[in-house]
């Protein structure tokens, strides 16, 4: 009798749980795009109700952290290459996958007027320390190693690389002044059109590979409403306003 009268009650708990946790979508950002997304999950969560819970750091490292079963739902990374291997090894959910992002390489100093603005700062090989992020789990840092290839100064500045665990350390080496220069995504210094602080070379996009970031629905998001409204949002016009102004292509 008891459990009869409480039955509709239990089942409406139940339901409201169920509805909260469906709200809420956990996202893998690389380290780059930090400030976009800030700005994108402010009006998601305004526009539409859901809740973006948001963790950041390198591609390669989350793929590793996704393959063992972080609860992660979307992936937002900082290459093409991870979310496609992730999606041919059956972790996401099929046609999910495309490009949110097209990124910018930018050698940047802390200083105003250290870096001209065609990088001849490089060759003049006055620095002491280059900050790049770990080429082997960072995009950025790959692209960072490829314009030092194409511009032949690999040799020259191989003794005065500082390198970051992912792009966000590269650019706090920079930062904070424990490198004079480094490569760093323009996101992290551009806003509204400009660089923000400091001075930089906009790095010619034929000198590395396109640095295309691609978003993908994981597995553990398949069922929830609120990872595939993220991502639908991600490719509108909203969304779309603050990446370029950051710096991005679409």
């Amino acid at each position: 009798m008891h459990l009869t009268r409480f039955a509709p009650l239990l089942l409406t708990t139940l339901f409201c749980v169920g509805a909260v946790q469906a709200d809420e979508v956990q996202v893998a950002v690389a380290s780059n795009f930090t400030a976009p997304v800030q700005a994108i999950a402010a009006g998601f969560e305004k526009d539409t109700g859901h809740k973006l819970v948001a963790a950041y750091g390198a591609t390669g490292q989350f793929y590793t952290q996704i393959k063992n079963g972080a609860p992660f739902e979307v992936f937002l990374a900082a290459d093409d290459t991870t979310p496609a291997r992730l999606e041919s090894e059956g972790d996401t959910v099929k046609g999910s996958r495309f490009t949110y992002a097209v990124g910018t390489l930018a050698l940047w100093s802390a200083k105003d007027g250290y870096v001209d603005s065609q990088g001849q700062v490089l060759k003049d090989n006055g620095f002491q320390h280059l900050s790049i992020a770990n080429p082997k789990t960072a995009p950025y840092g790959l692209a960072a190693t490829q314009v030092l290839d194409k511009l032949g100064l690999t040799g020259q500045v191989k003794g005065k690389l500082v390198e970051g665990q992912n792009i966000t350390q590269a650019y706090q080496f920079v930062s904070t002044g424990n490198a004079e220069l480094g490569f760093v995504a323009l996101s992290q210094v551009y806003k509204d059109g400009k660089v923000a602080s400091g001075s930089a070379w906009i790095v010619p996009a034929e000198l590395h590979d396109p640095i295309k970031q691609d978003a993908v629905i994981l597995n553990k998001g398949r069922n929830n409403a609120a990872a595939s409204a993220f991502m639908d949002y991600l490719r509108g016009p909203k969304a779309t306003a603050i990446i370029q102004a950051y710096g991005y292509q679409r």
